[in-house]
């Protein structure tokens, strides 16, 4: 059969062949037999490691060292790491050998013992290793044998592993079905893997070993960031595999974090790889430029620390000299942020050099280390006291975090004459203001890398910022203006008690407004019915003005979530009184109501603001009692708590603290109550752009107004030339977004005569199914239809998803409720439902959402049908009196399944799956009459239900009996009836033998039980006639040992 157009076998052979192009060698080890080493040199498929490539190599470039020393590195880099029983931990290790070189010890010529070190890859040298790409790499786990497309291996290693889906598949099943498992089942392999590719031909993404999929990432550049980005396995390809390039990423983009999940393993991304070269240029030009190298502006949640690792580890690998990164904030929480960030990247190896002190930073800087921490304040001197020299060396490098804060006044001034030779360079996640770009300049130099809002938001590396002004009735009035004193108070974000009394006394008509009970009031109710009414469920920050309004607005949040939390338990025991037999019994709202007290009584929040001296005492004075929310601060960890997803500390009231440097990725929701303008606005906003899960958006809700004209609060910045979009957009955006999408749905059903609004409009139960019936049977014309309309509606209920908790017209929350069942009616004839319970709930209560109607209708969902159970004739006449479409469509649901159980069962039955494909194709391809269609399927269909009972036609006793025998004969010699007669009694034999031993798994995790096993079959298939020639009784060997190997269930 020809393969289909777009199928996987295609995309792979295009694949190889674009490695071809880049230089890597490639074999096809399908037909690899277990225990054969001529195609890959390797007695067993649990080998991942090819020594028959990398012995040579170190020959080669160890001519001096003997074999015998060499065979020892090659043993301690693939040595067993199960009982690590962690892919990270054991992928570190291998990786920490070949990065810093594997320990030998040997004896010399003249007997003299020798210990040194050897690299199994070549860094410096590409074309002195090997590249070969292997397709279909048959891998043996513990209990399962799995074949990944493709494996890339260097010098035998396997570094790259390679999954691929038709283009008709999503993306994602690469992921969830096939690297998800093979973690699971062969994770011997992912002990050297450096990166993971996947990709379907219309999308490729690159991942790390331990990355979720939202991690996993485009690579849409070559060698430019002023490319147009083109998303292609091509530009993959060539981006991350030209052997240059690979070995690049390999050694000095790779970083092992901890974390609070444990250890992860970080890989950069295009923008990442892309910015930091641009910046490491920038050194080896230190003469040209002055030792000014750069801003590199990546924003906000896009991996700024992580580039800075890059580029530290690049710059001491790579290029020549004893250097020195002094690293540098203004933040005393940002200090100890990064310092812990190049800790748990085991990156800093040194004790003691975040400075204490200016004494200790004056020291640090007059010694010698890789790596020193410090605030820029202790560069300080007495007043009128130039700074002394503390080094005259070249090669320290200057990394400040957030640059346009710490840069420009005496301090600044102090750092140049403290190490007047050091090269600076910039680091901000927010453009740089106008009026600060010239005076950026003289310190920094031009933008070294840009990598702004919209590049970030279409890569996927931040999500989209929706803001809306929900100004309460007692709010700013248009004349009270933010005056420029104001604004650099505020600006200072991290008020001192100085400044937060200066606050109250010079604006007290502002801070009045503000801080104003019924405002507040008001705001706090606000706060719980939005917060309560989204249906992304991520945590939340509400920013106050200062620390008094802080808990004053946590009191009142409380006080509110306590009312709905009474309010709940009062609508459930008022359902609890009608009576559940009865057919108007709301039992879906009931699981809505009974979701959401389980929420709010579970719910917890707190305060976290800054210390002061008496600070009690003046708390008290404002009516406020602060110690309970200190000790709180004191004896938890509130910070660990709140960057758990899955930790009930959901709501956290800040007015300084933990708006830079603090990263909660499920933090989905900003509550703004503080007035706030510039680089502290936007680092602020931007704790709601991290990437999570599902999370679709991030929502800034403003109370006082910042955003009420959005070009005025945005107008300040600067762009570097480039032309980005804002960061942040009004969320009426979505509601344009989500009309739009539901008019172009119109559009694309109207020609398929399906007519939403008539759905819509349709009052009566059962007319409304009918309809709804109807339009699934004419989207189902083709593959094509159903496909695109699925993609349709998936992207109106994000969108929907995203806008609530806000109302949406009757219109318009009606129709896309009747687009979303229809997705779901089409999606439980194509294929089992499996939703879990969180999902559930989230449907019920987008359910709960639709304003203006209510209709109850039956819920009975699809059956998954055993063929034996089938009455094809009752089919066959429900398909010519009823919806075509949607009766091919079940059918074809039922065979895909039945085929996919029977295949697993007897892989030899794979014949009848090319006979199933041959038919779709013909069907899709020539537009083959759907009747014509139908009538094939039967057939196809009642073969199978013959297949099922083909055990019983040929006198055997069970469909295992059958798979062993179907092995042994599919192909075999040509037999007599004695002979068959004699292979069905073997194949008897073995089934009833293993299947009285219950043979346990332990045989498939160690060498020699697998090999006892190996030599067990080979004495039970000795009984075979002696027509099978030794070459095909080998083969039979090695098949039955698969088949036994992969499905122990069976027996």
């Amino acid at each position: 059969m020809t393969p289909a157009l777009g199928s996987e076998y295609q995309l792979e052979q295009a694949t190889l062949k674009h490695f071809k192009a880049l230089g890597w060698g490639t074999i096809l080890a399908k037909d690899e037999i277990d225990g054969d080493a001529s195609l890959l040199g390797r007695n067993e498929h649990t080998e991942v490691v090819l020594k028959r490539y990398l012995l040579p190599f170190l020959k080669t470039r160890y001519s001096n060292i003997p074999d015998s020393a060499l065979l020892e590195a090659i043993t301690t880099l693939s040595r067993d790491r199960s009982h690590m029983q962690n892919i990270p931990k054991a992928n570190e290790d291998v990786y920490r050998l070949l990065k810093d070189g594997i320990p030998i010890t040997y004896n010399d010529t003249e007997g003299i013992k020798v210990t040194e070190r050897v690299w199994c890859i070549d860094w410096a040298t590409p074309d002195a290793n090997h590249f070969l790409i292997v397709s279909q790499f048959n891998v043996a786990g513990s209990m399962h044998k799995r074949i990944p497309d493709l494996v890339g291996f260097i010098n035998g290693i396997p570094l790259l592993t390679i999954e691929l889906k038709a283009d008709d598949v999503h993306l994602k099943h690469a992921f969830t079905d096939n690297l998800t498992d093979y973690k699971d089942t062969i994770p011997q392999l992912f002990w050297y893997n450096a990166f993971l590719m996947i990709s379907n031909g219309s999308q490729s993404k690159i991942g790390s070993t331990t990355a979720a999929w939202e991690h996993f990432a485009e690579w849409k550049k070559i060698d430019e960031e002023s490319e147009a980005g083109v998303i292609s396995l091509d530009t993959m390809l060539k981006g991350t595999c030209e052997k240059s390039r690979f070995l690049d990423i390999v050694e000095n983009f790779i970083v092992f974090q901890e974390d609070q999940g444990g250890l992860r393993k970080l890989v950069a991304k295009n923008h990442q790889y892309l910015g930091v070269n641009n910046a490491i240029n920038a050194v080896h030009n230190l003469k040209s430029n002055a030792g000014r190298l750069g801003v590199f502006w990546h924003t906000q949640g896009s991996g700024k620390s992580a580039s800075m690792i890059f580029f530290s580890q690049k710059v001491l690998r790579k290029l020549p000299g004893n250097w020195t990164f002094v690293l540098i904030t203004d933040r005393k929480e940002l200090d100890n942020q990064i310092y812990r960030t190049f800790q748990d990247s085991r990156v800093v190896s040194e004790d003691r050099v975040q400075a204490e002190s200016i004494k200790d930073l004056r020291k640090l800087l007059s010694e010698d280390h890789r790596f020193v921490f410090t605030l820029i304040h202790k560069f300080g001197t007495e007043q009128g006291t130039k700074h002394p020299v503390l080094s005259e060396r070249s090669d320290i490098i200057i990394i400040t975090d957030e640059a346009h804060r710490s840069q420009y006044d005496t301090l600044a001034q102090n750092m140049r004459d403290a190490l007047p030779n050091a090269a600076f360079l910039g680091f901000t996640g927010t453009p740089l203001i106008k009026g600060e770009e010239e005076k950026t300049r003289e310190v920094f130099g031009e933008y070294v890398s840009v990598y702004d809002f919209k590049q970030s938001i279409e890569d996927g590396a931040t999500v989209p910022l929706y803001y809306q002004n929900r100004l309460p009735e007692v709010q700013l009035k248009e004349d009270v203006n933010l005056n420029d004193e104001l604004n650099r108070i505020l600006e200072e974000s991290m008020l001192d008690d100085e400044q937060e009394k200066k606050l109250e006394r010079d604006f007290g008509r502002m801070y009045q407004i503000v801080t104003r009970d019924e405002r507040l009031d008001k705001v706090a109710a606000d706060i719980v019915s939005h917060f309560l009414g989204r249906a992304d469920r991520g945590k939340a920050m509400v920013i106050a003005i200062d620390k008094a309004t802080a808990i004053k607005l946590y009191d009142r949040v409380r006080s509110q979530w306590d009312l709905h939390t009474s309010k709940c338990e009062q609508d459930i025991a008022a359902l609890g009184q009608l009576d559940e037999q009865d057919d108007a019994y709301p039992s879906s709202k009931l699981a809505v109501l009974q979701d959401r007290l389980e929420y709010l009584k579970e719910t917890d929040m707190a305060v976290v603001i800054s210390s002061a001296q008496n600070e009690v005492a003046d708390m008290r004075k404002k009516g406020i009692n602060i110690t309970p929310h200190r000790i709180r601060m004191n004896t938890e960890e509130l910070d660990e708590k709140f960057k758990k997803a899955d930790d009930p500390f959901r709501i956290v009231f800040v007015c300084a603290m933990w708006m830079t440097g603090f990263d909660v990725p499920s933090c989905n929701t900003i509550y703004l109550d503080k007035p706030m303008r510039n680089h502290t606005l936007m680092q602020t906003i931007a704790r709601a752009n991290r990437v999570y899960a599902d999370k679709t958006s991030g929502q800034i809700i403003d109370y006082v107004g910042v955003f009420r004209n959005l070009e005025k609060a945005l107008a300040v910045y600067g762009v570097g030339g480039t032309t980005s979009d804002p960061p942040i957009k009004d969320k009426q955006e979505l509601l344009k977004l989500l009309i739009g999408a539901i008019e172009d749905m119109r559009a694309f059903l109207e020609p398929l005569g399906v007519d939403l609004e008539v759905i819509r409009m349709e009052r009566d139960v059962f007319k409304r199914i009918s309809l709804k019936d109807d339009a699934v049977d004419k989207i189902l014309v083709t593959e094509d239809t159903r496909k695109d309309y699925l993609h349709r509606a998936d992207y109106i209920r994000k969108v929907y998803k995203a806008y609530l908790p806000d109302q949406i017209t009757a219109e318009i929350g009606e129709t896309a409720y009747v687009i979303r069942k229809i997705a779901k009616k089409i999606r439980a004839i194509v294929e089992p439902v499996d939703v879990s319970p969180v999902l559930a709930k989230v449907e019920n209560m987008l359910d709960e959402s639709v304003q203006g109607f209510e209709i109850k209708e039956p819920d009975a969902g699809y059956q998954t049908y055993d063929l034996g159970q089938i009455d094809f004739e009752a089919l066959k006449e429900k398909f010519e009196k009823g919806r075509k479409r949607t009766e091919l469509q079940r059918l074809k649901g039922i065979i895909s399944s039945k085929l996919s159980l029977m295949i697993a069962i007897n892989r030899t039955r794979i014949d009848w799956q090319n006979r199933y494909e041959e038919l779709l194709m013909e069907y899709n391809q020539y537009q083959v009459d759907i009747t014509v269609f139908y009538d094939k399927l039967m057939k196809l269909g009642q073969g199978l239900e013959e297949e099922e009972k083909r055990y019983i036609r040929e006198e055997l006793d069970n469909e295992e009996e059958l798979a062993i025998f179907d092995l042994l004969t599919k192909p075999a010699p040509n037999l007599t009836k004695a002979e068959i007669k004699q292979v069905k009694s073997v194949s008897r034999e073995i089934y009833n033998r293993f299947n009285a031993e219950k043979i346990a798994f332990e045989w498939r995790k160690k060498q020699q039980g697998r090999a006892t096993m190996r030599v067990e079959i080979e004495k039970m298939l000795d009984q075979l006639p002696v027509s099978y020639e030794k070459q095909i009784y080998e083969e039979k060997c090695s098949s039955l040992y698969e088949h036994v190997y992969q499905h122990p269930e069976l027996f």
